[in-house]
């Protein structure tokens, strides 16, 4: 997608991250071993929307996931000030990352991992509880998960502030995607600037957005036509009797 339609023209906070190939660097083990971190040593990040596009288990989690770790967010998700853990399965690819930032500092900042969602919303249900006023002044807990979601995005989230998002489509319908959708220009027009892994073709069309599409290749930009999972999607709408005829006979 081309064009600039955020009506504001800033530098992001984070410019780039790099990788250092030291000692704690474990070729050949995981997460090292996988093309979405082995093929770059710096990835550099669009001033508002990074998207990082690529299949389960490509990898685009575990590296949002130290990317966020790296800022100082629980790797588990939620705010900087967030202390909770119920897994300890975070890799130790953080540790070998340094991030490059900008002269400007952002004010607010939230790690959002759809997968932990429960567990972040149990934990601030608790903590700022009986005063949910930052969260919409409903317990999150309380409202269904794409609501609770919806809720973060509106509510938590304020300007000039650093969000690192991880797969956030997953409890939203299409038309709650269009919703977030919304809000995101509304943050990106407040100085706001995101980082997100995620599936969805409806959230990685945001304009001139910066897509990085993984596969065996690795990590590497492309442009919203040719990410696959939008390929796949448009083939389907396009003609799904005959997308599903071949792909269920291939299944007899």
């Amino acid at each position: 997608m081309s064009g600039n339609p955020r009506g504001i023209d800033f530098a992001g906070f984070l410019l780039a991250v790099e990788q250092r190939r030291d000692e704690n660097w474990e070729e050949g083990s995981f997460p090292y071993n996988l093309p979405a971190v082995s093929s770059w040593d710096r990835i550099k990040f669009h001033e508002a929307v990074t998207f990082l596009v690529g299949e389960n288990g490509s990898g685009k989690s575990t590296v949002i996931e130290a990317i966020a770790e790296a800022i100082g967010f629980n790797p588990e998700g939620g705010s900087k000030d967030h202390a909770f853990s119920t897994n300890d399965t975070h890799t130790s690819l953080s540790k070998n990352l340094r991030l490059i930032r900008s002269a400007r500092r952002e004010k607010d900042g939230y790690f959002l991992r759809a997968e932990t969602f429960y567990t972040q919303s149990t934990y601030i249900d608790r903590t700022a509880n009986p005063d949910m006023r930052r969260y919409g002044g409903k317990k999150l807990l309380g409202q269904s998960h794409g609501e609770g979601m919806m809720a973060l995005f509106w509510h938590r989230f304020g300007p000039n502030g650093l969000y690192i998002l991880d797969e956030p489509e997953a409890a939203l319908s299409p038309q709650r995607q269009f919703s977030f959708l919304v809000r995101l220009h509304e943050l990106v027009q407040q100085g706001c600037q995101f980082i997100i892994a995620t599936h969805s073709p409806i959230l990685m069309a945001y304009p001139d957005a910066l897509i990085y599409q993984i596969d065996e290749m690795g990590l590497l930009p492309t442009d919203w036509d040719n990410v696959e999972h939008v390929d796949t999607t448009r083939q389907f709408l396009k003609n799904p009797e005959s997308f599903l005829r071949v792909l269920l006979e291939d299944e007899d």
